[in-house]
């Protein structure tokens, strides 16, 4: 996840004016907060984690237009560094202070709502939940709904996806347990859907599930999908040979022939701008298996190792086109 502040809001309220930092995921708004806000996020983690990156101090006097751009940039690079660390990130402090935000400045009051979960092929599936409600909650629920047993809830998480004009999509990222999906689809004011794909990128868990229909099904139906998008790579006679098997039906034999070809179970992003081979290059970015593929003109240029797939993938989504 790549966090940003990139721009601020004026408020004024009974106390007087105040600036609000935006704080956005993956280019999507979050929340808006205020600095004593982030401060007060610092102290309480300071009481917990001994390395933590210097924060902006506070200062006496108002801000000029300058001094107030540059405490946005040194907010920006603390919650980026912090966020970072899968420990903080995966702290109660952090995913409290964020998912209480979320609520505030969006202003949402906790009601009963119906959102929309789809499934990779586009079916919907509609559940009802508190608006407030957290990812691993709402993952639940949609769970329960389609029967799903408790043992294989958390093979899968729910993304956050990018409709585009042409009726396809682009992942933008796996929502996270600090933040509520009915929110964030709101904030992203109808450009995004959320769907369900499997949580894990190696091949072998799928014999985990080959023998539950619902999650059988799951498995099925993003396999597909990914093999008509072109997410996953296959030649002519291997489609054939797919056709073949979803024409009779035989999803465990499509699975395992699925599961042999490149870019299995991996997620496909927008394409971005980089500069390889030459500047302002347009790729494709493909994320699976502890590697990074960017990919020019259809053809696989480059693999990334795990020990920089966090930086680059947090790069990369920024400047998506």
């Amino acid at each position: 996840m790549h966090f940003s502040i990139p721009d601020t809001q004026d408020f004024k309220d009974e106390s007087g004016s105040y600036v609000g930092y935006n704080i956005h995921i993956n280019g999507v708004l979050h929340c808006t907060v205020r600095y004593k806000q982030l401060h007060n996020l610092n102290e309480q983690l300071k009481k917990v984690y001994n390395s933590l990156p210097s924060f902006p101090p506070k200062k006496l006097l108002p801000l000029s237009n300058s001094q107030l751009d540059d405490r946005r940039q040194n907010l920006e690079k603390y919650i980026q560094i912090i966020s970072q660390d899968s420990k903080i990130v995966s702290d109660e402090i952090f995913n409290g202070f964020l998912l209480n935000a979320q609520r505030e400045s969006q202003d949402q009051r906790q009601e009963d709502v119906n959102l929309d979960v789809h499934l990779m092929n586009g079916q919907k599936l509609t559940v009802q939940i508190l608006s407030t409600l957290q990812t691993d909650d709402v993952l639940e629920v949609v769970a329960s709904t389609i029967d799903l047993p408790v043992d294989f809830v958390f093979y899968f998480v729910l993304f956050l996806v990018r409709c585009d004009a042409d009726g396809d999509f682009s992942i933008v990222r796996r929502m996270q347990d600090f933040e509520s999906p009915y929110i964030s689809l709101r904030a992203s004011k109808g450009q995004h859907k959320i769907v369900i794909r499997k949580s894990y990128w190696d091949p072998l868990y799928d014999e985990d599930l080959l023998f539950d229909r619902i999650a059988l099904n799951l498995l099925y139906v993003q396999a597909v999908s990914d093999v008509e998008r072109g997410w996953i790579q296959a030649n002519k006679e291997t489609r054939r040979q797919l056709a073949t098997l979803q024409a009779k039906g035989s999803k465990k034999e499509y699975l395992r022939l699925a599961r042999t070809l490149r870019f299995y179970g991996y997620l496909r992003f927008k394409c971005c701008i980089c500069d390889y081979p030459c500047p302002d290059s347009q790729a494709t970015v493909s994320a699976g298996n502890q590697e990074l593929v960017f990919q020019y003109d259809g053809n696989n240029v480059g693999l990334l190792s795990i020990d920089v797939f966090v930086y680059f993938f947090a790069s990369m989504v920024v400047f998506a086109v």
